[in-house]
């Protein structure tokens, strides 16, 4: 025993005496005008080939035994520095780099902390001729352009260091990880969890405007399978937009950043003329630039511009400012280059993005790299000029997700790497033979997509269980209720679908139920509700009908809602039989048709107590009405992430424009009134640069007939404590009643633009959002059972009122981004406060992330 505290003891100070003797080297480089960090800066022991490079967050790290005492730092653009250091003990250095002087038109400008100033600044001038000049040589100028496109994306657990194993011998249950690690050129280890591949070709034509993507192959492995692939992609796509600098908005992670080309560059940049240098053979001028305010959405980099005339730009390298108000991007970097074409036209050769993605500055965080290749640009029309007359603006081949590997070999380019042996299907295959991650991944996939498969294999699973957030709920009516239901799937048939569910409330003893019966004459890849829609459906369902309550993205009876700010009593019970028939466009044009045949009954909450000829009042069970409505909806180049049962917008940057007309006659089918009712709806989200964006939807519609009041216009009330769009938190349910209406919703998004210009405050990075709503209503007299003419009326419940000529009105202040997916609000009424038991006032909340 004491042989081997004296071997432990030894061996520990050789450990100890071999650690003295190692130099630690380790430490941030900065930019010494912006402070930002910068990656890849070269880093070497003097006179050796001992060095690295630093990250993406500036950082680096060195161990060596070697007894050199000046350490070298070296970055393009910027003045080589030297650093003496302390041989045999731990370093720890902040570098601040120093951009190069240069003379250009005989000024001299020199890098530095000196006071910027635009005023006579060539640096300014110089980019104002570029700006001028960045559409004379944009590709689409010329009556046909096309090109090939390779894009890879892949996701990566960052920093990732294998478990060692264990002492005893024992085979780990993720010791397998170790052959999936990957290295990145800067020496980071990362472990691949997603990877995709795309290859393409584009097709652009001028007059009439036109632009085609062919999808010649495509393939996608990794954890991200749990979700929509269609949704996800487009998603990312909007996430890892490709990027114009030559535009003045640059939209990026759902945000919109200043570029450094924009017409408003020169009042939101510092611009510092840095270097010169060949590029292409073309003497070219290293424009450096930050913005004013680096919380903003703006960029910090590099434009490496011809100097020359044409002002081309022929290399381009962008970062986000480390203060940035944006989520979860620790960092990130753009490289962009060019080539010029004989004609002087610019081409893209390459767009590549890399993002070191972070929940907290200590965490890890994932790795992301967007890689684009282009190449066989050319300006002639297409062999097949057909293309144009596809509908779709993505058309992709029916071989795309079948490509053999030999495919991928020719297509893929040099620069995005070679094909590894121990590949993410690979990793995916292997994960899933552990049990614990297999039941685990299953979980995850029914929290994301709300549904209980009924085979292992997803492909194979013809039926499924859910929505699972609808199984428990309550409310005042039913007391608790309980649901059960399901849908088929694509492997039972990718154009008969079925769902339903039944229902029972344990307080009103009702059984309520709900059966659709949809074909779709378009064969769906993996739900029936996926763009682009083209059914007919038949549904039969009874439930209740929840007046003046309506929900844009979820169920109503969804258990996340069941918490009410008061009892939501205002209620009947509504048998619906619906025969209907819908057409979606991938212009954005979609239009329908729906017969309805439906019953209301009333409540003791909802009574129909209809008016007599001498104002006798009878109590009415229920009306039937048979109905025609007719929809059409526009929404060009509208984005949205797809699930099973909902659309979630993405971008709102078009408008959105519909139109309804309901149409039904008096003993027709059983109609128990002759009733006409229009409304109209448009919605845009207006983007002011960095500086946030505000979404404006306003409504009209009107009821042109003489009808008792579920038949009316019942403004949407929302009683939950939660943010819901298209609805009035102070308002209670049929609050108000209406035969003619006109609504607005303005809410403005700041994106910090205030709270980031407040010293302590910023730090937290908040973002101020404002909203006004409100609501224009009147009444008839002839629907007005108040006035003694309201003969086959029904008197309104207690609590109902018609408006008088102001419009009934609320805003909200609050704060969003708080813990980076909290928001909350304070709303309050700002009139009709007289009426009984409504709020005038309180806080609402939402939940959800955001970059």
């Amino acid at each position: 025993m004491g042989k081997k505290y004296i071997c432990c003891i030894f061996f520990m100070l050789i450990a100890w005496v071999a650690n003295g003797q190692n130099t630690i080297i380790k430490g941030v480089v900065n930019d010494s005008i912006t402070g930002e960090a910068l990656p890849y800066v070269s880093i070497l022991l003097k006179g050796t080939t001992i060095g690295s490079t630093t990250d993406l967050d500036g950082q680096f790290s060195i161990s060596t035994s070697s007894k050199v005492r000046i350490l070298q730092f070296s970055y393009l653009g910027y003045a080589e520095k030297e650093i003496r250091i302390t041989p045999g003990r731990t370093n720890n250095l902040k570098i601040e780099l120093a951009p190069s002087s240069i003379t250009l038109s005989e000024v001299v400008v020199k890098g530095g902390k000196d006071k910027y100033k635009k005023k006579d600044n060539p640096a300014v001038a110089f980019v104002k001729n570029a700006i001028e000049r960045r559409e004379s040589n944009d590709p689409r100028n010329h009556d046909y352009f096309r090109y090939d496109q390779y894009e890879k994306m892949v996701f990566a657990m960052n920093d990732f260091q294998p478990k060692p194993k264990k002492p005893d011998g024992k085979v780990g249950r993720f010791d397998f990880l170790v052959d999936f690690v990957d290295t990145l050129e800067i020496g980071t280890t990362v472990l691949p969890v997603s990877e995709r591949e795309k290859v393409s070709s584009v097709y652009f034509r001028k007059n009439p405007k036109s632009e085609k993507r062919l999808v010649k192959g495509a393939k996608s492995a990794g954890i991200d399978e749990i979700f929509s692939r269609d949704g996800i992609q487009q998603f990312l796509d909007e996430v890892f937009r490709e990027v114009n600098i030559f535009q003045n908005d640059i939209p990026l992670f759902l945000n919109r950043f200043v570029s450094p080309l924009s017409t408003m560059g020169p009042n939101f940049y510092k611009y510092y003329l840095l270097d010169t240098l060949e590029i292409n053979n073309q003497k070219c001028v290293d424009l450096g630039f930050v913005p004013f305010n680096s919380e903003t959405f703006g960029f910090t980099g590099h434009l490496y511009i011809t100097l020359d005339s044409t002002y081309f730009v022929q290399r381009v390298k962008l970062n986000v400012p480390k203060k940035i108000n944006l989520n979860f991007v620790g960092g990130m970097t753009i490289e962009q280059t060019f080539d010029r074409a004989e004609d002087g036209t610019r081409i893209i050769t390459k767009d590549d993005i890399n993002v070191d993605f972070k929940l907290s500055q200590k965490s890890k965080g994932m790795y992301a790299r967007r890689l684009n290749i282009y190449s066989n640009q050319a300006f002639s029309p297409p062999e097949d000029a057909s293309i144009f007359q596809e509908s779709a603006p993505v058309i992709t081949d029916k071989e795309a997700f079948r490509r053999p590997e030999d495919f991928w070999e020719v297509n893929r380019p040099e620069e995005a790497g070679k094909r590894k042996q121990h590949t993410v299907e690979a990793l995916m295959a292997k994960l899933r033979s552990v049990p614990i991650f297999y039941i685990t991944e299953k979980v995850v996939s029914i929290l994301v997509s709300g549904y209980i498969a009924t085979n292992k294999d997803p492909m194979k699973s013809k039926f499924e269980f859910g929505p699972m957030n609808t199984a428990i709920s309550g409310n005042a009516i039913e007391g608790a209720r309980f649901r059960v239901g399901g849908t088929t799937t694509t492997a039972f048939s990718k154009n008969l679908f079925l769902d339903g569910y039944v229902a029972y409330g344990t307080k009103d003893e009702k059984v309520k139920y709900d059966a659709i019966v949809e074909y779709s004459f378009n064969e769906k890849k993996e739900y029936r509700k996926e763009f682009p829609v083209h059914s007919i459906r038949a549904e039969y369902k009874y439930d209740i009908n929840q007046l003046g309550q309506q929900y844009m993205y979820t169920n109503q009876d969804n258990i996340f809602l069941a918490w009410k700010r008061q009892r939501d009593t205002r209620a009947t019970y509504l048998r619906n039989a619906e025969l209907t028939y819908y057409s979606e466009h991938y212009n954005g044009l979609a239009y329908g048709a729906v017969f309805r045949n439906k019953k209301e009954y009333a409540t003791e909450y909802s009574a129909f107590d209809r008016i007599g000829p001498d104002n006798q009042i009878t109590p009415v069970k229920s009306y039937s009405m048979t109905e025609m409505e007719f929809k059409f909806r526009y929404a060009p180049n509208e984005k949205f992430y797809q699930t099973r049962n909902y659309r979630y917008p993405i971008t709102l940057d078009a408008p959105v424009f519909t139109v309804s007309h309901v149409t039904a006659l008096k003993g027709v089918l059983g109609s128990s009134y002759t009733y006409n009712r229009t409304d109209v709806g448009i919605q845009k989200r207006f983007w002011f640069s960095a500086f946030g964006y505000v979404d404006i939807i306003g409504k009209a519609g009107k009821v042109w007939d003489k009808v008792p009041y579920p038949l009316l216009i019942i403004p949407n009330a929302n009683l939950s404590y939660t943010v819901q769009p298209e609805s009035y938190t102070c308002m209670n349910a049929m609050e108000f009643l209406n035969d003619e209406y006109a609504s607005w919703d303005v809410t403005y998004f700041m994106n910090g633009a205030l709270l980031n210009r407040l010293p302590l405050v910023k730090k937290l990075k908040w973002r101020e959002v404002f909203s006004f709503r409100g609501l224009y209503g009147h009444l008839s007299e002839k629907n007005n059972p108040a006035n003694g003419g309201g003969e086959g009326l029904y008197l309104f419940p207690a609590g109902s009122y018609a408006m008088s000529s102001t419009p009934y009105m609320e805003v909200g202040v609050g704060v969003e981004n708080i813990f980076k997916f909290l928001r909350l609000d304070y709303v309050w009424r700002l009139n009709y406060k007289d009426h009984p038991g409504i709020q005038t006032r309180g806080v609402r909340f939402s939940m959800h992330l955001t970059f």
